[in-house]
C-alpha cells in the first residue's frame, strides 16, 4: 500500500516537504531582517524601560507606554522586568541614531 501511494505521489510529496521547508527558512530570514532593523541596546545597571522610552522619544513616535509594550512585546518580556546585560530590540529605526546617542544610551 505505502509502495503504491509513493510511485503514485513520490513527486507531490516531495515538492510538499521541498515547500514547507522553504516557507520555514523564508520566514527565519524575514524575522532577522526585521530585527535588523531596529537598534538593538545593552541594558545597563538602573536603566528602566521608562528612562529608554524617554531617552529616545526623539527617535519614535510612541507615547512612553506604547513603547514600553512594544519592546515587552518584541522582546518576550513582563512587566518591564530588565536586567544589565540584557540586549533588547527598541522601536526605533536603526539608521535613524547617530553614534553618539547610541553610546550616550548604552552608558546611562
Amino acid at each position: 500500500m505505502m509502495k503504491k501511494l509513493w510511485k503514485q505521489h513520490s513527486y507531490a510529496i516531495i515538492l510538499f516537504v521541498l515547500s514547507i521547508f522553504t516557507v520555514f527558512i523564508i520566514m527565519n530570514q524575514l524575522g532577522d531582517a526585521e530585527s535588523e532593523k531596529y537598534l538593538k541596546i545593552t541594558i545597563n545597571d538602573g536603566d528602566t524601560l521608562w528612562q529608554i522610552a524617554e531617552d529616545f522619544s526623539a527617535e519614535h513616535k510612541l507615547s512612553p507606554i506604547e513603547f514600553i509594550k512594544w519592546v515587552e512585546s518584541n522582546n518576550g518580556i513582563a512587566g518591564e522586568r530588565i536586567f544589565p546585560g540584557d540586549e533588547l530590540v527598541i522601536p526605533v529605526i536603526n539608521n535613524s541614531v547617530n553614534t553618539s546617542q547610541k553610546e550616550l544610551a548604552s552608558s546611562q
